[in-house]
């Protein structure tokens, strides 16, 4: 008798992935939600900067991004470099025997396709090309989902991102920013989609029915009187990718206009908690509890987007700078400001109805902020209103992501889907 079973679809996940960047893995995790929702036949497994901690924390089967060690490492010294070249090269052929054992691979999110922070041509870019053009050789789907970008001075870096939007299956992006830029460099973006960025797709503490006094008792319990915590997320900045010259000038005035923003929270008698979103950002909390001696200044220990909602959520206000920090307080509804670096943080904060509560990070004013923290706070209760109808249309837009998601990767699975495509595109313009 003969089987009729279909064999399993082997999906690959790929990017900077398991590497301490907490934006980057909720994004993995938002898609590998997806997955096991939705195509819980797939296999899957992936090619990443920290196989061990995506191995462990995931449970899937995950391969080291690069085959030198010490790709994002400088290199002097003849030997390093010679060793990265010959990376180069090893990494074509890694890749491409990678590619070929998928039916389908998966970006999920991040800034794949922008430079806003300082980046070199022959490090992810050209990885993400090997990736892209890989696909397109052996027929591999390739799905660059939710991912950011922004336009790209560097002419190596355009033209590597550039050619991987072309050479891939599938695209959508996180703003219409995004969209706009790559039809800049090039790209035709006529079929490409526009969502929430897919951590908007992870629960919330609320969701997973933690009451909101078990949260607010994780931060300490403080009279019913006192001024509600102030979580403030702070980052490693030093300017973006054309910014190198003056990168030390850049965070040193981040940190001096934040330190003294923190200091005047605690002069008012406000506790503050201090959150990262990468490894890197610890120095940056380090140096302003230094500075700041008090016993209300306290910093947080958060390892995943999760997290992170858990303080936010327990927080009367948020103000921060990682992208993904941003994420995860209009996530949970915790009125928010931006110390915004790019563009990406005005549209979100646009597309989520706090444009109005932005500060340049590269030029943080401690007493404007201060001002503008303060008239945020007069509007909270209205606007954790407008943050609750944002997220139920975030929710609703981003189910109609995964619908298109499986319609460009898993077609055999589409056939009980029944959402128009005139109701997808509504979605995908509301606010």
């Amino acid at each position: 008798m003969t089987s009729t079973a279909q064999p399993p679809v082997h999906v690959g996940v790929f990017g900077l992935l398991g590497s301490g960047n907490l934006g980057n893995d909720g994004s993995l995790e938002a898609v590998l939600g997806y997955l096991s929702a939705e195509h819980p036949e797939a296999v899957v497994d992936a090619l990443c900067g920290g196989p061990e901690v995506v191995a462990a924390r995931y449970g899937i089967p995950a391969t080291r991004l690069h085959w030198y060690r010490g790709e994002y490492r400088t290199a002097s010294r003849a030997g390093g470099i010679a060793a990265k070249g010959l990376g180069k090269l090893v990494d074509a052929v890694r890749t491409a025997a990678w590619v070929r054992r998928h039916d389908v691979v998966i970006v999920p999110g991040m800034g794949v396709l922008e430079a806003t922070l300082p980046l070199r041509p022959w490090g992810f870019p050209y990885a993400l090309f090997l990736l892209c053009a890989s696909g397109r050789l052996f027929g591999t789907r390739i799905a660059l989902a939710g991912v950011g970008a922004d336009a790209i001075g560097n002419r190596p870096t355009r033209a590597l991102v550039r050619w991987s939007a072309r050479l891939a299956t599938y695209r959508s992006y996180r703003d219409a920013l995004s969209r706009d830029a790559m039809r800049a460099m090039g790209v035709d973006t006529a079929r490409d989609g526009v969502y929430p960025d897919l951590a908007f797709a992870l629960p919330t503490p609320q969701e997973w029915g933690i009451p909101c006094s078990e949260l607010v008792g994780e931060l300490g319990e403080a009279p019913s009187d006192s001024p509600g915590t102030v979580c403030v997320g702070v980052m490693a900045f030093h300017g973006g990718n054309d910014d190198r010259a003056r990168a030390e000038e850049i965070h040193r005035r981040y940190l001096d206009g934040t330190t003294r923003f923190v200091r005047a929270l605690v002069e008012d008698g406000r506790p503050v908690r201090l959150l990262t979103g990468d490894e890197c950002d610890r120095s940056v909390v380090a140096a302003i509890l230094d500075t700041v001696d008090s016993p209300l200044v306290t910093a947080a220990e958060t390892a995943s987007l999760a997290d992170l909602m858990k303080e936010m959520a327990a927080a009367d206000t948020v103000v921060a700078t990682r992208y993904h920090n941003l994420i995860c307080a209009l996530k949970v509804g915790t009125p928010t400001l931006a110390l915004s670096y790019a563009a990406k943080s005005d549209a979100l904060m646009d597309r989520m109805g706090l444009a109005a509560y932005c500060h340049p990070a590269r030029e943080v004013d401690a007493d404007r902020l201060l001002e503008q923290f303060r008239a945020l706070e007069q509007r909270s209760a209205e606007l954790r209103r407008t943050l609750t109808e944002r997220n139920q249309a975030a929710a609703r837009q981003l189910e109609d992501h995964f619908t298109a998601l499986t319609t460009a990767l898993f077609p055999a699975g589409d056939r009980n889907r029944t959402r128009t495509q005139t109701d997808v595109h509504a979605r995908q313009e509301a606010p």
